[in-house]
């Protein structure tokens, strides 16, 4: 073979050898890289399997407004276990033992059972729900002895709790008034009773001195009539028949103030009585039938009225009332005759014009004008809470609240927050509305609708808080209605600016 020949076989046989061994090596790197990605692959389907026991993705995704901000030196899971702590050291105060959290919850709830069962014979618990037939295990049947233990939120229990404590409070506070009154009564009445005793007591020692005064006359005169002739002996015998006559006056008298006697001692036995009666405790809304003045002349072809107040009463011009009819007062509604406002005011009369009025029962002289919400002494407190349709378009105002507080402010009184022993009234609308709480697919087309819901459930529980509570406290409620007709406001809601 030619040597150009030669050399050029060598070269490919070189050739195919590199081929050849760099083909292995390349199928040697990619088995080693198939099987370590597949390890890394089994690891990692561990690993996820390992992160959905803990928590899911859709937990994983909202991890931060889960947990909030992380402790430092804790992981998420042991930031949230360290909240689950505080949160049992804040019921059960004391050392948190170390173990788990189903454990820790239990024990939580094993310890407020019996509180909840104390707390059941001051306030009504909540009844636990009959268990759905549906979701029953045939194969393990519950047991029909056992006890479903009672779900209810501490805060609640505490409120509730506190407004039985004020509640109980304010009737033992009533009933000692009403005790310290009776005795009072009691010790005024034995006092009357002792000192009618002892001025009967004397009155009937002087008649007893004076009938035996009478019977030693009597025996004198006997003796002078035997001795004395006999014109002597009759005009002794007459002295004698007036002696007798007023000593049976006498008689007469002791027999009446006998009777005093055993009258004074009947009343006494009454009052004894009435210590242990204790009365029935007074209308709560009596406050709100009292007049605040009265009409002291009628023009009615002017449409003009002037009542009792003035400048010296703190009345100014816009202040409306409301008209009742002096025979019948103020009705329970609070709906009057008629409606007038405030034009002109003088020291001790102002002028008013008529804005409504009944064509068969006008105002007359001596009708009674009220205003809940103002007073000539004192300013009265006011708790608003509902929803309220101000116009009455059948659609709740979403600043009815405001707008019903501002009213009371602008007429002198005063708006709290909540319900206290010195609120004077409460005025409420309807219950607020709670929508359907938002599903996620809601929330991600709209993300104010679970505001929405939060803000409408705090709106319902304030509510039912201020209605409780009001209630408790002897508190009179108002509706929107009856708050109306005792302002004399009812005729305005509908006109501008009434608000």
């Amino acid at each position: 073979m030619p040597p150009g020949k030669r050399r050029q076989s060598n070269a490919m046989l070189y050739t195919l050898i590199t081929f050849v061994g760099l083909f292995i090596i390349a199928t040697t790197v990619a088995v080693i890289y198939y099987v370590k990605a597949e390890e890394l692959r089994t690891g990692n389907d561990d690993l996820q399997e390992q992160m959905d026991t803990l928590a899911s993705r859709e937990e994983v995704r909202g991890i931060g407004g889960i947990v909030g901000n992380k402790m430092s030196g804790h992981s998420n899971l042991g930031t949230v276990v360290e909240h689950l702590n505080e949160m049992v050291r804040l019921v059960t105060g004391g050392p948190i033992p170390v173990t788990s959290a189903e454990v820790k919850v239990a024990s939580t709830a094993k310890a407020i059972a019996p509180l909840l069962e104390q707390a059941g014979a001051f306030i009504t618990l909540p009844t636990p729900p009959a268990p759905d037939p549906n979701t029953i295990d045939p194969n393990n049947p519950p047991d029909p002895n056992e006890v479903e233990p009672v779900q209810v939120a501490l805060t609640t229990l505490v409120s509730d709790l506190l407004a039985k404590l004020d509640q109980t409070t304010q009737q033992r506070d009533a009933s000692e008034e009403q005790l310290g009154t009776l005795r009072k009564r009691f010790d005024d009445a034995i006092a009357t009773m002792e000192q009618t005793e002892q001025t009967l007591t004397a009155k009937v020692g002087e008649y007893y001195q004076q009938v035996q005064d009478m019977k030693t006359d009597y025996n004198n005169l006997r003796v002078l009539v035997q001795q004395n002739s006999d014109e002597r002996a009759k005009t002794l015998l007459d002295q004698l028949e007036r002696t007798r006559a007023e000593a049976t006056q006498l008689n007469q008298n002791m027999l009446r103030s006998q009777a005093e006697l055993t009258v004074a001692q009947g009343r006494l036995a009454g009052a004894l009585a009435a210590v242990n009666d204790i009365k029935p405790a007074p209308d709560h809304e009596s406050t709100a039938f009292r007049p605040d003045g009265q009409v002291v002349l009628v023009d009615e072809a002017s449409k003009i009225v002037h009542i009792n107040l003035g400048s010296e009463d703190r009345i100014y011009r816009g202040l409306t009332f409301s008209v009742y009819d002096k025979g019948t007062g103020i009705p329970r509604d609070g709906k009057p005759k008629a409606q007038v406002e405030v034009l002109a005011v003088d020291r001790q009369i102002s002028t008013a014009r008529i804005l409504s009025s009944e064509r068969k029962n006008p105002i007359g002289v001596g009708d009674s004008v009220a205003n809940l919400i103002w007073d000539t002494g004192r300013q009265n407190q006011f708790i608003v809470a509902g929803e309220f349709d101000l116009d009455r378009d059948g659609t709740v105002d979403y600043d009815g609240v405001r707008k019903i507080a501002g009213l009371v402010q602008k007429w002198g009184g005063i708006v709290a927050d909540d319900v206290s022993a010195d609120t004077d009234y409460v005025i409420l609308g309807t219950k607020p509305t709670v929508p359907v709480e938002p599903t996620l697919v809601e929330q991600t087309n709209d993300p104010t609708a679970m505001e929405r819901y939060n803000a409408a459930r705090k709106a319902d529980e304030h509510y039912e808080q201020i209605r409780q509570r009001a209630e408790s406290l002897w508190v009179p409620i108002f509706n929107y209605d009856r708050f109306l007709y005792f302002t004399g406001y009812a005729d305005q809601v509908g006109k501008p600016g009434a608000f």
